[in-house]
């Protein structure tokens, strides 16, 4: 059971990630004794406002997660990849960029306590799964929704921490695909299929169970122990 209704009355804060030559912009809001932080790693052609996303991250603010929704892309990029889809598929930038984000919130004195939690949509699962498998983000856990792990690639056998895919069941292509991502895969995994659904989940209450075994998966297994290792959390397998 995950604990609900949790102190949210705290607003989001407007965040700006610079490294390099790009600032990334996203929203952070932070509940009182937040059990962890999920980073929303958003799929093709969207955004930190995507409104399924903006839906999942309330209900895991109300289980007491906190939560970072995140622009990968730059404005002129996104504008760009309107147009062109020229970076939606670019899993190599947008799997630096994640990294580089889950880096800079372990950097952050009001974030550096909190396990790390990555929510992957479309093809940003590919990229939390290829953040994932870097050891030095320090990922806990991830969810990814209608998600692409396949392309992934060989960075699936390198994830350790407990993944969670949920896939729409009338999602046929993407749902094979998971099922032969779930194959490869090495650590602790779980395909959940909602009935009824198709890729983006607008079926009535289709979003409502993403958001529900989301935060269930993360409350289980974002969970640092009291002990501290070399300054990183230990996590709960």
């Amino acid at each position: 059971m995950i604990r609900t209704e949790h102190n949210v009355h705290t607003s989001a804060t407007p965040v700006r990630i610079g490294f390099e030559d790009v600032v990334l912009y996203g929203d952070l809001l932070v509940p009182k004794d937040a059990l962890g932080l999920v980073i929303f790693v958003h799929g093709s052609g969207s955004s930190r406002f995507s409104p399924r996303n903006r839906h999942v991250a309330g209900e895991l603010n109300k289980a007491g997660l906190a939560t970072l929704l995140l622009d990968l892309l730059t404005e002129e990029e996104h504008k760009i990849d309107s147009e062109t889809m020229e970076f939606r598929f670019d899993i190599p930038m947008l799997s630096s960029r994640t990294i580089k984000v889950a880096q800079w919130a372990l950097q952050q004195p009001e974030l550096s306590r909190l396990p790390v939690g990555l929510f992957g949509a479309s093809t940003g699962a590919a990229a939390a799964l290829i953040a994932a498998a870097d050891v030095k983000t320090g990922v806990g856990a991830v969810v990814s929704r209608g998600g692409r792990p396949d392309l992934a690639e060989d960075a699936l056998e390198k994830v350790l921490c407990p993944t969670l895919l949920i896939v729409g069941g009338e999602d046929d292509t993407v749902l094979q695909l998971n099922h032969e991502a779930l194959e490869r895969m090495h650590c602790r995994k779980k395909l959940c299929v909602v009935p009824g659904a198709t890729h983006l989940f607008e079926e009535p209450g289709a979003l409502e169970q993403v958001a529900t075994l989301a935060a269930e998966w993360f409350v289980e297994h974002l969970r640092p122990t009291r002990a501290k290792t070399e300054g990183a959390w230990r996590w709960r397998m």
